[in-house]
């Protein structure tokens, strides 16, 4: 039995193909990069043809790299979550723009429903918010202003890049798995619950144009043999974030993985009951395998990494991003300045767009050093925030299981590990997206028995960062950044 797995990861700039072994060990990726096209202001759209082109090719790569399709178990994908793609079921090709998750089109759609009252209706049959960043309003507004989209008629299907994907692969199968469709707006993710008629209704989402909605660790169909010399079972998919709290192992309550790249997304595994948020987090599904569905409540931060470029490209503090990490262990302490990092308003737990950033306390003695050490313990103090809000929803975190970029960042890891007051881990391969889609693929293609067994023996090692402050450090700390964030939110 082949025993290699191919990953197929979509992100927004580019499309990724990764080869791994039953045990999680990469053997080569391959990675093309595709357009973003802004039509206008708030408007970002993708080519989904220039996106299947790329993936085709990446996929090649990486089968020709196993030794050709006979060697490959099965296929998993990973995706951009919210975008959202429009095509033609007798050709697989786009009808329309992809409309991708950064897009901001919808906005007035989503402030005139929450004005009318609908927000909480809709929070408690999705978990999510109204915010033009999930797909439910994209697809209306999509149906009303493309006039292409209605004279396909029942030519029209719609669907996240992995159903796309999947669509085009398979010749097709028109699938979505349960993260991606939990994050549409459209579905009520409470129990067994589908696609919601309320919901649709409310969007203007025909629900006949939309994928069955499947487990993660499902076998959808197989390749057509012509893309690949050979037919491959598809057997794994899950959003990006989802997939990365995966390929962390964070399956159990409380676990909980923070991405740090231009901002920093968390989630923490809640368990089989759907966690309910006062706190303006977001439930999602976290996985669904064998019919049955676990969750996770989710905060995002809008500003981690960038606030470092921001450093380096807008103020010249910096000569690259990883000058930061000497800078911050230079200093003995922040010399009393606290960056409030709002550079484009506050996300989870204060969701505040119109908040400004600030640098307090800077005097004669501050120096760089004290700004960017600042700006790596605001990262700490804006999780401490959201770890406060996931806490008072009932899912506190047990563990921080970081990646992204800015994990790299030693201090930075060990000043999360003291500031939280929790183990901080980072594994050794920092893919947790690919190798979370691995895993899926790997249970589906029956390498592993169940998810658990997957992530336990596919994770790999990792680095432990141990909190060594004090009480009354930490709490001096929290007291200043608390006083600064109150300067900007009054």
């Amino acid at each position: 039995m082949p025993e290699k797995i191919i990953v197929i990861d979509e992100g927004t700039t580019s499309t990724r193909a990764m080869l791994f072994d039953a045990s999680g060990t990469p053997h080569g990726s391959a990675q093309r990069e595709f357009r973003q096209h802004y039509p206008g202001p708030g408007l970002v759209e993708h080519d989904a043809e220039e996106i299947w082109q790329a993936t085709l090719a990446c996929t090649r790569t990486m089968i020709d790299k196993a030794g050709g399709a006979a060697n490959i178990a099965a296929i998993g994908i990973t995706n951009q979550r919210e975008t959202i793609v429009f095509w033609d079921r007798t050709t697989g090709r786009p009808l329309a723009p992809a409309i991708v998750w950064q897009d901001r089109r919808t906005a007035a759609d989503c402030a005139k429903l929450k004005e009318a009252g609908h927000e909480p209706a809709v929070q408690a049959k999705s978990g999510l918010l109204l915010d033009p960043y999930f797909s439910g309003s994209k697809i209306g507004w999509a149906l009303r202003n493309w006039s292409q989209l209605a004279e396909a008629g029942d030519r029209l299907a719609v669907g996240t890049i992995e159903s796309y994907l999947v669509y085009r692969l398979t010749g097709g199968a028109h699938v979505t798995d349960a993260t991606n469709a939990s994050r549409t707006l459209l579905m009520a993710i409470d129990g067994d619950g589908g696609w919601d008629g309320g919901l649709c209704d409310l969007f203007g989402v025909p629900m006949r144009l939309l994928p069955e909605i499947v487990d993660c660790t499902a076998t959808v169909g197989t390749t057509d043999p012509e893309l690949f010399g050979g037919a491959i079972p598809i057997a794994g998919m899950a959003g990006d974030q989802q997939a990365a709290t995966i390929g962390q192992a964070c399956l159990e309550p409380g676990q909980t993985k923070a991405t740090f790249g231009t901002g920093a997304f968390i989630l923490s595994a809640s368990g089989t009951e759907r966690p309910h948020s006062a706190n303006r987090l977001l439930a999602t599904i976290l996985v669904q395998e064998n019919g049955r569905r676990s969750y996770a409540l989710e905060g995002s931060v809008f500003v981690a990494g960038s606030l470092i470029k921001w450093l380096r490209d807008g103020l010249g503090l910096l000569a690259n991003a990883g000058e930061s990490e000497a800078l911050a262990r230079s200093v003995s302490d922040n010399g009393g300045v606290y960056l409030v990092p709002a550079l484009a308003g506050l996300g989870a737990p204060h969701w505040r767009p119109d908040a400004l950033a600030a640098i307090s306390g800077l005097s004669f003695a501050s120096g760089k050093a004290h700004v960017a050490r600042a700006a790596l313990e605001a990262q700490a103090y804006q999780a401490h925030d959201l770890k406060a809000a996931f806490a008072a929803d009932g899912v506190d975190w047990a563990d921080l299981r970081i990646d992204g970029g800015m994990a790299a960042n030693d201090w930075m890891a060990q000043d999360l590990a003291d500031m939280l007051a929790l183990i901080v881990e980072r594994p050794e391969f920092v893919e947790s997206t690919a190798l979370g889609a691995a895993m899926l693929a790997a249970c589906g293609a029956g390498l592993y028995p169940d998810l658990a067994t997957a992530a336990g023996t596919m994770r790999g090692r990792a680095t432990r960062f141990i909190p060594a402050l004090n009480d009354a450090q930490r709490k001096t700390r929290l007291a200043g950044w608390q006083s600064a964030l109150a300067k900007i939110l009054t």
